[in-house]
């Protein structure tokens, strides 16, 4: 796992090129500003009292409209069922248009089972010039996104005391964070900036096919001294990567 950070490494004009070009960069889909959505899904009690035949029926419709914009984003769908009782689905949404994300939710809304979805919660952030990635194949140009099967996602706001620290000390308190995470190579760690868009400073997300992993790194980063200027309370959500068709075959 890899940091990229443009004050210590190389800026471009623009400020979009992270890294130094690499003849064998592995190829992932271009995304040149990326803003990236987490948003949560409830599902109505009601919808478990339909039929299985008007269930396919709605369930097709939602996914025919929702396959529209897997060329819009790098679009993930993760089920959350026995996992947290906030929320049923969850889309990860990453891409270049703010008012593509809200299209294709009115037009998800507006499908026969959307009208038994409610919002649990939606998280709106941005790619900064340092975030965290998975290994040295990538670049911000090329995401790899959703590559394993567990998500777990953490939005972070911090106390007062953290904004009256200066760039490089919050800088400093961030790298000890991603020492600690370097320990753990199975984990790919991303961290987007939330400020503006809502209260938190960031939104931060754990990737890895092993949940008991992720358990021993949130031990550690529990202990560390940015974790002190963290704000508890915040939603911690449990995700698992699935298909959309299976998230939706889960729910009942």
């Amino acid at each position: 796992m890899d940091r990229v950070n443009t004050q210590k490494e190389i800026v471009e004009p623009g400020g979009l090129r992270l890294v130094p070009e690499q003849k064998d960069l592995q190829k992932f889909p271009t995304i040149e500003k990326q803003f990236v959505n987490y948003m949560f899904f409830r599902v109505h009690p009601d919808w478990r009292k339909l039929d299985a035949e008007t269930k396919d029926l709605f369930k097709s419709e939602f996914q025919t409209v929702y396959a529209e914009y897997s060329s819009d984003f790098l679009l993930f769908s993760y089920s959350l069922i026995g996992f947290d009782s906030k929320a049923d689905l969850m889309f990860w949404r990453i891409g270049d248009s703010l008012d593509r994300i809200q299209e294709m939710t009115a037009r998800l809304y507006r499908t026969n089972f959307g009208s038994y979805l409610e919002t649990a919660d939606t998280y709106l952030s941005t790619t900064k010039k340092m975030m965290f990635v998975g290994n040295g194949s990538e670049d911000r140009f090329h995401v790899n996104a959703g590559a394993k099967k567990y998500h777990f996602l953490y939005p972070c706001a911090k106390h007062r005391d953290w904004l009256e620290k200066t760039g490089e000390e919050r800088d400093a308190l961030i790298e000890e964070n991603f020492m600690v995470g370097k320990k753990f190579p199975n984990i790919k760690i991303h961290m987007t900036h939330a400020f503006g868009f809502c209260e938190q400073e960031y939104i931060i997300s754990f990737e890895t096919d092993e949940p008991k992993d992720f358990l021993a790194l949130a031990e550690e980063l529990r202990q560390t001294p940015a974790s002190k200027l963290t704000l508890r309370g915040m939603p911690v959500y449990t995700c698992r990567k699935r298909s959309l068709m299976e998230c939706l075959d889960a729910i009942g």
